[in-house]
């Protein structure tokens, strides 16, 4: 369940913030002024984001691929690949 807390407690209970996003692995919502204002997460959470995003925009290149015919079986690929390896062009 996400945590909201208000901007004074980043000053105030900065340790609590830091143990619950790493306990927990989830942000914590910080209000200003009763509004929405950040999301506070460990640094292990932020780098696991990431890499999700990265890894679909992946999945979306080789989906974008598979529609315009820019594909080759994967025996082909991978006989290409060792072509390469042998040849030192890779």
């Amino acid at each position: 369940m996400p945590q909201i807390r208000p901007s004074s407690d980043l000053r105030n209970s900065y340790n609590d913030i830091s143990e619950f996003c790493h306990k927990y692995g989830e942000p914590v919502y910080i209000t200003k002024n009763g509004t929405g204002d950040l999301a506070v997460m460990s640094i292990e959470t932020y780098e696991r984001l990431v890499g999700k995003f990265e890894l679909y925009a992946l999945l979306e290149k080789g989906l974008d691929d598979m529609r315009s015919g820019r594909v080759s079986p994967a025996h082909d690929a991978i006989a290409e690949i060792r072509t390469e390896l042998r040849n030192g062009t890779l």
